[in-house]
């Protein structure tokens, strides 16, 4: 006696060795025996053997037309072996019935199942609509194989060209360009990026970087929608100074100024005046979701992509002329020790006489300049006379703030290497398509205007942090818990030393129309001046506020990834300037195992040859081949330039093992926070 049954969605059929009421135990013909429930069992038979009777049925099963089966079948539910008889004759063979069966069984769309060898047919409109999807279905995969045939000889389908940035950081793995390209990967045994790039698909490096960026970080667009800057209802007084902002010529967010007054009184005050967003836009606002979803401007060399729309910066900016509502930290000085006396904070409005730009007086106002009032040169233009000795005043109080955060630092803040600025010729703040002309150029770190403007952003975030803190006023603070190798700056909402900078809290706050946090903070600083005692009470956020937290993390993650970006980029470009100017060798220093820093353009990579050579030894070093798609270069030490010295090879052990702050190479290199460094720029990134 033999046995077809129903195991797993297949048929198969085998000897019975033993039946009991509700299964049987049934040997195949592979020699394996299964149990077989009885309500699997769908036909008994003595012959034929089971391997031909299958055989013999799924040979039947072809023949049979599935239309014209359709049309013999009943209206009502029926039987396979009941089909099989209308459908050859009233005497169907067991191999036509168990055919039939195979048959209904692999066409859901014409036959749905209704039990044990039991069927009903479609409807009509069902079915046209099933053959239609089938027909679809073989369609695609025609296309499919097509499109991978294509991309291994090299040629790339309009249509997956169109969805090549999709495909490779955003797939839908069920989409047909997704799975052509998978086809085509597996087929050539070639990876999919590589894979398009042969296929000509990857025609810009850059945009193949700008896309992916878009489509982790902004996949809706950089656009804004339409939005209307709310006004500042405060009637703020008018404050007796004449401020003035000190930037970069491409910034157009100007967040900060500075005043002094009372030189030559015995007792100096500083003004740090910030853009006061905060006063108008409320948590929850239309502009505060804006910023909150973006959570800081992005910059590049050559482009930027602002946190907040142009027409809303605008009206809040710090522009020259106009009389700036501003938060507005004032710190009193002893003119001659320069020790703090006093500190208030106001809500004001604050005249701005000058918007500087250090790229155009960097090389006027220099230590002699600033020094020495006698000190002068031939192209002092206006206002720089009128401010000279608020100037002098102000490197000299930077350059003492300085050295007082080094004391609590415990060591000097040593930056040998120069700042770098991109710009892009003729490229004007539209968005780069990667082919322009590329210019670097070098200024030396903690240049006199720079050191004044982050020693006074410090002073403000490091004052204003504390003074929250006094108030029992939550914030999103900074911190480091010491300069150890390994130990991180971390964001929290508690004041806790920042052991890098060399003070006992610091909370951004100057950059509110660029940092989200800094808009945050600015809320909190302005309920502490209007509330004084009670401004925990009246604070947008709690202390152990969740929205705080919430906060924090977001823009932990989406800062990373800006900077990511940034750093990116700035090697995208370096190594464009490499090929536009022909450079097949530069000098470098080693500063860490196989890792040389060239000296000339920023650009870091590894370098073969330079095994057990010491830190800071100079080499010259031959460039291989560059890739612009995973930004990689390497290169080979032709030279060393500098002499051996004795200890060489016990100091690159050491070195091996001492990361200190230095970055390391590779495709993405993170931009340094300059506004955490106090001989830097308070805001260094392309504008």
């Amino acid at each position: 006696m033999y046995l077809l049954f129903e195991e797993a969605g297949k048929f198969m059929a085998g000897r019975v060795l033993s039946e009991a009421e509700s299964s049987a135990q049934v040997e195949l013909d592979s020699g394996k025996r299964v149990k077989v429930k009885g309500a699997n069992i769908l036909v008994r038979f003595e012959k034929p053997a089971p391997a031909a009777l299958i055989a013999s049925a799924q040979s039947i099963a072809a023949t049979i037309e599935l239309e014209l089966a359709w049309e013999f079948s009943p209206a009502e539910e029926f039987g396979y072996a009941d089909l099989a008889r209308e459908y050859f004759s009233a005497q169907a063979t067991l191999e036509q019935q168990v055919g039939m069966l195979y048959r209904l069984f692999e066409a859901p769309h014409y036959f749905r199942r209704a039990g044990k060898g039991r069927f009903k047919k479609a409807p009509a409109e069902i079915i046209a609509q099933a053959l239609a999807a089938i027909e679809k279905k073989r369609l695609i995969t025609e296309q499919i194989a097509q499109w991978a045939t294509d991309l291994g000889q090299g040629i790339c389908p309009p249509q997956i060209q169109e969805q090549l940035y999709k495909i490779l950081f955003k797939p839908d793995k069920n989409a047909p360009e997704y799975r052509a390209v998978v086809d085509a990967s597996r087929a050539t045994h070639i990876a999919p990026l590589e894979l398009l790039q042969k296929a000509g698909a990857i025609k810009s490096p850059y945009l193949f970087h700008w896309k992916r960026f878009l489509l982790e970080n902004f996949p809706k667009g950089t656009g804004f929608a339409a939005i209307t800057a709310p006004a500042i209802a405060d009637a703020l007084p008018l404050a007796p100074v004449r401020a003035f902002s000190i930037d970069d010529s491409q910034t157009t967010e100007i967040d900060d100024a500075l005043s002094v007054q009372g030189l030559g009184s015995g007792t100096v005050t500083l003004g740090v005046h910030i853009a006061a967003p905060g006063l108008a836009v409320l948590p929850g606002s239309p502009v505060d979701v804006l910023g909150r979803a973006r959570l800081s401007t992005v910059y590049m060399p050559g482009y930027k992509v602002t946190m907040l729309p142009d027409d809303v910066v605008q009206t809040y900016t710090l522009q020259e002329g106009r009389d700036c509502p501003s938060v507005s930290l004032y710190v009193t000085f002893d003119e001659a020790t320069l020790d703090i006396t006093h500190s208030e904070t106001k809500l004001e409005r604050v005249p701005i006489a000058h918007n500087l730009r250090h790229d155009q007086l960097d090389h006027i106002v220099t230590e002699p300049w600033l020094l020495d009032a006698n000190f002068a040169h031939d192209n002092e233009a206006a206002p720089l006379p009128a401010i000279r000795t608020e100037l002098m005043f102000l490197f000299r109080l930077a350059r003492d703030l300085k050295a007082k955060r080094e004391v609590v630092r415990g060591k000097p803040e040593t930056f040998n290497r120069p700042d770098y600025n991109f710009r892009l010729q003729g490229n004007e703040g539209r968005e780069p398509q990667g082919d322009e002309t590329v210019l670097i150029s070098t200024r030396a770190r903690g240049a006199p205007l720079d050191l004044i403007v982050a020693e006074a952003m410090i002073l403000a975030n490091s004052t204003w942090g504390n003074w929250m803190a006094d108030m029992g006023v939550p914030g999103i603070y900074r911190s480091q818990a010491s300069l150890a190798p390994g130990v991180k700056v971390r964001m929290g909402t508690k004041a806790l030393p920042h052991a890098g900078i060399g003070v006992k809290s610091y909370a951004w706050s100057t950059s509110p129309l660029r940092r989200y946090t800094d808009l945050v903070n600015q809320w909190q600083i302005i309920a502490c001046a209007r509330h004084g005692k009670t401004a925990a009470l009246a604070a947008p956020f709690k202390p152990k506020d969740a929205d705080l937290f919430s906060i924090i993390s977001s823009f932990d993650a989406a800062y990373s990834a800006y900077n990511g970006y940034q750093g990116a980029m700035e090697r995208f470009w370096t190594m464009r300037y490499v090929q536009q100017h022909g450079l097949t060798d530069l000098v470098g220093t080693v500063f860490k195992d196989n890792i040389v820093r060239a000296d000339d353009i920023p650009l870091v990579l590894p370098v073969m040859g330079a095994q057990g050579l010491p830190r800071h030894a100079k080499v010259r070093v031959k460039l291989g081949e560059m890739d612009l798609i995973t930004l990689d270069v390497n290169g080979t030490v032709v030279e060393r330039l500098d002499a051996p010295v004795a200890g060489d090879e016990a100091e690159a052990t050491l070195d091996a093992t001492d990361d200190g702050d230095e970055e390391m190479a590779g495709p993405i290199a993170i931009a340094v926070d300059v506004s955490e460094n106090p001989d830097a720029s308070i805001d260094n990134s392309p504008q």
